[in-house]
């Protein structure tokens, strides 16, 4: 399946609920045994975690990608621990269990917002 949810539409509800997403990558941040990726389709953005207990293939996708890649993840939604009130999806995270990228893209000269 390609998908089961759009990024703009998960919340705290949705906790412990298996999901399938898909985007481009917004941002990616590495905050010493945390990965975060910032995933954004036309419907909003969902935040992507992975720790240095994942899979090492999860861990070896997420420092491989570069902002506008099309990905596919496949993960758990979880509450976060430090909400972000100002996105509609900041009280929930997706813990990844796989990842799939389906298209690598040149770096744009420019950010995309």
């Amino acid at each position: 399946m390609y998908r089961t949810n759009t990024c703009g539409e998960l919340r705290l509800s949705d906790a412990g609920k298996k999901v399938t997403l898909a985007g481009w990558v917004q941002r990616i941040r590495k905050m010493g045994s945390l990965n975060f990726v910032d995933l954004r389709d036309r419907y909003g953005i969902t935040q992507l975690v992975a720790d240095d207990s994942a899979d090492p293939k999860v861990l070896e996708v997420i420092n491989s990608l570069g902002r506008e890649y099309v990905i596919q993840a496949v993960g758990t939604v979880r509450e976060r621990q430090s909400k972000n009130p100002k996105m509609p999806t900041g009280d929930i995270e997706i813990e990844v269990e796989k990842i799939n990228v389906l298209n690598a893209a040149a770096t744009p000269p420019f950010t995309i917002e």
